[in-house]
């Protein structure tokens, strides 16, 4: 697999120079971390290049890291997969709170369109672009994004809980 690491990383970084920020091999995955501004740009260049072929989008998912620095706090993951060629990899990117603006890909990808809404719903990414960015599991009246790693994992108002049972 890290022979794929290299033909995609080469690629990337004919095309797209110090964009390609990272790579490395995640187990036995191609993980790429390119800059924000030309993450739609890459992912297309990925689809259509006849060598790689990466066309099917596999998963988009955000990613929320509090202990990062500012401004790589958010941070968004997709999932490529070349089915002919069984090869798979993935571009990450990240971001700060203060900017969760992506442009869309569901003009590259079908696909995206619930995916991304599902990255709004649950975390606020805005994709740029999006024909209908609207929440797709939670209620429209909600006021905050539930995945994010800002709530505690128990109500820490309870009493009846007794922690000597789980180790604590």
């Amino acid at each position: 697999m890290s022979e794929l690491l290299e033909i995609v990383k080469n690629k990337l970084q004919d095309k797209f120079g110090d964009a390609v920020l990272a790579s490395e091999m995640h187990y036995d995955f191609p993980v790429f971390i390119l800059k924000k501004e030309l993450v739609k740009e890459a992912l297309k260049f990925l689809k259509e290049d006849a060598e790689l072929n990466f066309h099917f989008l596999t998963t988009m998912c955000g990613l929320h890291h509090p202990e990062n620095p500012a401004e790589s706090e958010f941070g968004l993951m997709y999932q490529l997969h070349n089915m002919p060629k069984n090869w798979r990899i993935r571009i990450k990117t990240f971001m700060s709170r203060e900017n969760l603006d992506m442009l869309t890909v569901t003009d590259v990808w079908k696909t995206a369109g619930w995916m991304e809404r599902q990255e709004f719903d649950f975390f606020g990414f805005n994709f740029v672009g999006h024909p209908n960015l609207k929440r797709i599991l939670n209620m429209d009246e909600m006021n905050y994004f539930p995945m994010r790693k800002e709530y505690p994992l128990e109500d820490m108002q309870r009493d009846d809980k007794n922690d000597k049972m789980f180790g604590r």
